[in-house]
């Protein structure tokens, strides 16, 4: 059974996940039975793949191809993987190396960028 929070619980624990740091990185996503691989990058790597995994499951990924795989092949094809997570002291010009490092990731691993 589910024990109920008090307000002051819940404003605690919305105040702790507010207050924490977001990791940034570059992300993989390899479906096995296909043989492609995704390479993106994310501002809160913590988040992307639960966004990814429900655009997908919803069908509105925009990302065609990784759509196409999805309804191929299945949920259980797709592996998600984290490659690179980036410093906090990028955090001015972490967009652009953001995007650096996903275009150097999707060459290295052949994959298509997302």
């Amino acid at each position: 059974m589910a024990t109920r929070l008090g307000k002051e619980d819940r404003k605690a624990a919305a105040a702790a996940y507010k207050e924490r740091k977001s990791v940034a990185g570059v992300f993989a996503v390899r479906c096995a039975s296909a043989g492609a691989v995704w390479a993106g990058g994310a501002p809160d790597l913590d988040k992307i793949q639960n966004r990814l995994w429900f655009q997908l499951k919803m069908g509105t990924c925009p990302h065609r191809s990784l759509q196409a795989a999805w309804n191929a092949h299945g949920a259980e094809s797709l592996a998600f993987e984290v490659i690179e997570r980036l410093e906090e002291e990028l955090a001015f010009a972490r967009a652009a190396a953001l995007k650096a490092r996903v275009a150097h990731w999707a060459a290295s691993l052949a994959a298509e960028a997302i």
